[in-house]
């Protein structure tokens, strides 16, 4: 697999080479815990740096200010939060109620060095009032996701990432909630797409 830095900087994400070192003890991590804990899709992680690292890193251009609270909603293995967290979200609140996937998120956080807080509950327990932005990729459907947005952080925007069902899964999401949005082709995957959420409200 080549380097992630070189990766990402094929697709215009640049970082530096501490942010780089970060990302490579990070993959070592999870090819490690993979062994143990279903983390990933086995057959992705020969790619993981375009299908996990690349894929989560191309949200941080959608987030114009890193020091607002952001909660990642089924984090799982990190993506996109832990990511986003290492390329300078400073307030990143992962959200994953499995405990295995809890503790990996933990030691990501520990051997990286990067701050975030984890919290292992389900969602509907986990009280961030302040939360400016939620993200989340392969979690749930798009109507699900605003329904939590709806009851947990009314006041946030959304960013998720997509497959190519995008657009049917924003159709059925406006028969129950009112909302702006926009779509963004994806960089790491043909066909996928960010789908961007403002100002949820239940119809």
């Amino acid at each position: 697999m080549a380097p992630i830095q070189n990766v990402l900087a094929d697709h215009g994400v640049h970082v530096s080479h501490e942010t780089a070192a970060q990302f490579e003890t990070y993959h070592a991590l999870l090819v490690k815990w993979q062994k143990a804990v279903n983390l990933v899709s086995l057959n992705t992680v020969p790619d993981a740096a375009v299908r996990h690292f690349l894929d989560a890193a191309q949200l941080i251009k959608y987030i114009p200010d890193v020091s607002v609270p952001i909660a990642d909603l089924g984090s799982g293995a990190g993506f996109p939060g832990m990511v986003l967290a290492i390329l300078g979200a400073e307030n990143m609140h992962l959200i994953e109620s499995d405990q295995k996937k809890a503790a990996f998120l933990r030691a990501v956080s520990r051997e990286t060095k990067t701050t975030v807080t984890v919290h292992d509950q389900r969602i509907e327990d986990c009280v961030l009032p302040d939360t400016a932005l939620v993200t989340a990729r392969a979690f749930a459907p798009l109507d699900k996701i605003l329904g939590y947005m709806v009851e947990s952080f009314p006041h946030a925007r959304g960013l998720f990432l997509k497959g190519e069902k995008a657009q049917e899964e924003i159709l059925v999401a406006q028969k129950n909630f009112e909302f702006s949005v926009q779509t963004h082709p994806s960089i790491s995957h043909a066909g996928a797409f960010i789908v961007e959420v403002a100002d949820v409200v239940r119809l």
